[in-house]
């Protein structure tokens, strides 16, 4: 079989393809034969060898992926040849809270990842993909969507009548925008350009912030909110944007920080947070439990995920490009 490696050197150039023997099922396990891809942020970072610099090498990079179920090893009951599953990100974290085992058992950051034609998952680690997908859109979800429920259904237990500020047309804000219109809730996006904004605004955004032409974009979102501030902020900047999000967001507020697009080194102040009694939630994913109950109401609603465009398997390099060039509106994926 085929797979995609980082062999001994990070940087898209150095994704290469590489000849496997195709693997089998043990006990408890199943043999995914892969279909559809997407891509994270995170991926690109981990590709690029800013995600963790130590990570050991070969790697098979990639978290997301969904395909059919190809054989199952003993003792097998969740699934079954020919099931349409996804894998979760977190392999060990079906339900509760996180801890730190379940978070080291992420796919395709520190233990294997998923890019290649077959995946061999404990049986406990896959979803049934909801039946009016394509695979693709199916292969959008265990991160960026799961991540969006989490912050707003999950912890933010977000009702209709509330605001909320999504940061940008990336996976994850997308994915947010489509949840909060489900709940009743008004959304205002951002991002740099007019053209995206206008998309955002058909999938039923109430207002969009272009920040490059309006830079001081917490203003704004004051104004459009009667000088309240948001009830929710999605936040995927992290340190560059933290501070506007801040007085953006309502007192008594929450702000799911998701994303450091912005990077991690610049000083925030923490004293809004204190005064506007803000609570600032970090958001890693989700379990399984979630991803469950998000995937009942995708299926129930019959809310399609946003892909932007599709590559081949084996351009997946150029995949990551794309996506290094902030071009994409929704999700980047790969198909074989």
């Amino acid at each position: 079989m085929k797979a995609f490696e980082l062999k001994e050197t990070f940087g898209i150039d150095s994704l290469t393809i590489t000849e496997r023997a195709k693997p089998q099922p043990g006990p408890g396990q199943i043999l995914l034969q892969m279909e559809a891809w997407s891509l994270n942020y995170r991926d690109l970072m981990l590709v690029k060898g800013t995600y963790n610099p130590k990570l050991r090498l070969p790697c098979v990079p990639l978290s997301d992926g969904a395909g059919t179920v190809a054989e199952v090893g003993a003792g097998v009951t969740r699934v079954k040849p020919g099931d349409r599953v996804t894998g979760i990100f977190m392999q060990q974290w079906i339900a509760g809270e996180p801890t730190e085992a379940k978070g080291r058992s992420a796919l395709g950051g520190g233990g294997p990842g998923m890019l290649a034609e077959y995946v061999v998952l404990n049986e406990e680690g896959v979803v049934q993909a909801p039946e009016h997908l394509t695979e693709e859109e199916a292969a959008t979800l265990p991160c960026a969507a799961v991540t969006a429920w989490h912050a707003l259904i999950t912890e933010g237990n977000l009702k209709a009548g509330d605001s909320v500020l999504v940061q940008g047309t990336g996976g994850v804000s997308l994915f947010a925008l489509q949840f909060a219109r489900l709940s009743g809730a008004r959304v205002i996006v951002t991002s740099s350009s007019d053209a995206k904004l206008e998309r955002a605004m058909k999938l039923g955004a109430s207002a969009g912030i272009n920040y490059k032409t309006t830079p001081e974009w917490d203003k704004a979102v004051r104004q459009l909110t009667h000088d309240q501030g948001v009830d929710h902020v999605v936040e995927v900047g992290g340190a560059g944007t933290l501070p506007r999000s801040f007085r953006a967001t309502r007192m008594g507020g929450r702000i799911s920080l998701i994303g450091v697009l912005t990077g991690n080194s610049a000083e925030v102040n923490p004293t809004p947070i204190l005064m506007k009694n803000i609570r600032v939630q970090g958001i890693y994913v989700g379990s399984r439990e979630m991803f469950e109950a998000m995937n009942r109401a995708i299926g129930l609603h019959k809310l399609q995920p946003v892909v932007d465009r599709v590559f081949p398997f084996a351009e997946a390099p150029a995949a990551f490009r794309y996506m290094e060039s902030g071009a994409h509106f929704g999700k980047v994926c790969l198909r074989i």
